[in-house]
């Protein structure tokens, strides 16, 4: 695993947290909780592609 992959999955897990946070404070279904999901959304899916290229990773 790169530099690279190391800080998309902090990123990934800051967000988490974040949204989890939001969410209990806010609302599941606040503005706040949605905007930070879909980011969420947009870099767990990039991870899955980046993971499915790797020579490691399982290529369907």
């Amino acid at each position: 695993m790169n530099k690279a992959d190391k800080l998309l999955e902090k990123r990934i897990e800051l967000l988490r947290n974040k949204m989890a946070e939001v969410a209990l404070e806010k609302g599941f279904t606040s503005n706040e909780s949605i905007s930070i999901s879909q980011e969420l959304d947009k870099l767990l899916n990039l991870y899955e592609e980046i993971k499915m290229c790797s020579p490691s990773g399982n290529k369907k």
